[in-house]
C-alpha cells in the first residue's frame, strides 16, 4: 500500500516529510478503500515510521554538508569584511592622530620634539640609575684610572 500511495499520488520524498498530514490522509483513504473490498472496516490509521532509500539519505546528507560549507564560507567572508572595516577605522584614526601631531608641531615648533627628547633622556637615566652595574664617567679623556698620556 505504501508504495502504491506514493507512486500513484506522485508524492515526492520531500512532500512525505513536509506534508505528513496530507500523505497520512491519502494512505488512510487508500487503505480504507482496499480493506472494504475484503469486508474490513478501519477505524483509525497512523503513520508511525517513514524510511527512505539509501540514495535519498545520501543526497540529503550531501545537501546538508553543502549547506554547512556554504554557511562556513559566508562566515569567513563576513569575518574578512569585519576585519577590513576594523583596519580602515584604525587607519583613519592613525591619520587623524598624525594630523593632530603635525598641527601641534606647526604651532609649537621644535619645542615639543625637544621636550620629548628630554623626557626620554630622563626615563633612560632613571632606568640606568637603578642598575648596579652602571658607572658614570666624565666626558673628558684621561679620567679613566688617571693614566698619564691618554
Amino acid at each position: 500500500v505504501r508504495e502504491a500511495v506514493v507512486s500513484t499520488q506522485s508524492t515526492g520524498a520531500s512532500e512525505l516529510i513536509t506534508q505528513r498530514d496530507a500523505v497520512s490522509d491519502k494512505v488512510a483513504d487508500e487503505l480504507t478503500r482496499r480493506a472494504e473490498t475484503f469486508g474490513i472496516y478501519l477505524d483509525d490509521i497512523s503513520i508511525t515510521h517513514l524510511t527512505f532509500g539509501r540514495d535519498f539519505v545520501t543526497a540529503v546528507e550531501s545537501k546538508q554538508v553543502a549547506q554547512q560549507e556554504a554557511e562556513r564560507s559566508r562566515f569567513y567572508v563576513e569575518k574578512a569584511e569585519f576585519e577590513k572595516q576594523a583596519a580602515i577605522i584604525s587607519a583613519e584614526g592613525d591619520a587623524i592622530a598624525a594630523k593632530m601631531l603635525s598641527d601641534a608641531f606647526d604651532q609649537v615648533g621644535d619645542a615639543l620634539i625637544e621636550l620629548r627628547k628630554m623626557e626620554a633622556a630622563e626615563e633612560i637615566a632613571a632606568n640606568l640609575a637603578g642598575t648596579r652595574n652602571v658607572t658614570y664617567l666624565p666626558k673628558d679623556n684621561g679620567m679613566l684610572l688617571n693614566l698619564p698620556g691618554q
